[in-house]
């Protein structure tokens, strides 16, 4: 199918409000709407939070009349059901406009190409497929959580450049500068779960909160593996807004005192079923697990074939061979059993230099 240059411009603009909700819309994906007469723009939205008007309610209240014949272009194909809000696809078609342009298909169960068929049979033209790749990417993690029943999973790491993460003896504050540390906020604010292991919780008495003055964000679930509820007295990532839950093993009775959530899960030779772990943060609605964890929950989640990418600060530093290591059992032992490693994005941020690494 074939895409005016106006039609690439009204989607790239879409897909700009759309990401303006990265931190407040999740469970639902992020959407983008603009409605124009051929290079006119006569209203544009996107889905702030969930519960609230779709983007193109926004859009279509910001047009009034003047969206009637008019195209909207819309990052993701409209909805087709009654939820929390009715659907898109029904607004759309009242509001008579004449063409509807998509970026994707909604992966859905309850939408999946039934907006689509709304608008057709209302005699409305649709086109999909302009800009997927850039709405996919947007998307990521709903559709992760849609199409594959795991969120997609992201491990942070800061390390020297002789890749270490920590002194011998665990100390590691700082390694990075202040603003890599301001940068993590951003990254954790997009997440719908923070995950962490006990060894950190125990070393570093994180809080593993959104720290962003100014910006609106809905607060991250925070998730600790602690098979033997061993970090209870650690009460610093229980205290704020965000919710925490303790994932531990079923022989663990969970205290009553205290308003932190307990799920005990099935343990394997003392280990967490990691597939099982982001199956259960799939049902919780988690579209995006962000990892800050030590070297042997970040290499088991590496070795279990789970992470999607890795968010990689290197400081200019060295630490020495007596530091620790980035990740921990990997169990590489050739040089055919690297695991390569494509670099989506590198950029300088103050001293050091942040690496977005996704599997080759």
């Amino acid at each position: 199918m074939t895409f005016s240059a106006t039609d690439h411009l009204h989607m790239a603009r879409a897909l700009r409000l759309a990401e303006r909700a990265a931190y407040t819309t999740r469970p639902n994906p992020m959407v983008g709407c603009v409605i124009a007469h051929g290079e006119q723009v006569v209203g544009e939205g996107w889905h702030q939070r969930a519960g609230g008007p779709h983007a193109e309610i926004h859009a279509l209240r910001a047009a009034g009349e003047a969206a009637r014949g008019a195209t909207a272009y819309v990052t993701l194909e409209p909805c087709a059901h009654y939820g929390r809000t009715p659907p898109c696809a029904l607004a759309l078609i009242e509001a008579r406009v004449g063409r509807v342009v998509a970026a994707m298909r909604d992966p859905f169960p309850k939408v999946d190409g039934g907006g689509f068929t709304l608008l057709r049979d209302a005699g409305i033209e649709v086109a999909e497929g302009l800009m997927a790749t850039q709405a996919r990417e947007l998307n990521h993690g709903f559709l992760s959580r849609i199409e594959r029943g795991r969120p997609w999973l992201r491990v942070k790491l800061a390390a020297s450049l002789d890749g270490r993460t920590a002194m011998a003896d665990g100390s590691s504050k700082w390694i990075t500068g202040p603003a890599a540390r301001e940068d993590v906020q951003h990254w954790r604010a997009r997440a719908g779960a923070i995950l962490t292991g006990a060894g950190t919780v125990l070393a570093d008495d994180p809080q593993l909160t959104v720290r962003l003055s100014g910006v609106e964000a809905l607060p991250p679930l925070r998730v600790v593996l602690d098979a033997q509820l061993r970090t209870l007295s650690q009460r610093r990532v229980r205290e704020g807004d965000a919710a925490t839950l303790y994932l531990h093993g079923e022989g663990e009775r969970a205290p009553a005192d205290t308003d932190a959530q307990f799920q005990a899960l099935p343990l394997q030779d003392g280990r967490f079923d990691l597939p099982a772990v982001m199956a259960l943060l799939a049902e919780r609605e988690i579209n995006e697990v962000h990892t800050e964890a030590g070297a042997t929950l970040s290499g088991a989640l590496v070795r279990a074939g789970l992470v999607d990418e890795l968010l990689l600060y290197q400081a200019p530093t060295l630490l020495g061979e007596q530091g620790r290591p980035l990740l921990d059992g990997l169990g590489i032992a050739a040089m055919d059993q690297q695991r390569r490693l494509r670099v989506v994005e590198q950029r300088q941020v103050g001293d050091d230099l942040r690496l977005l690494l996704r599997p080759a």
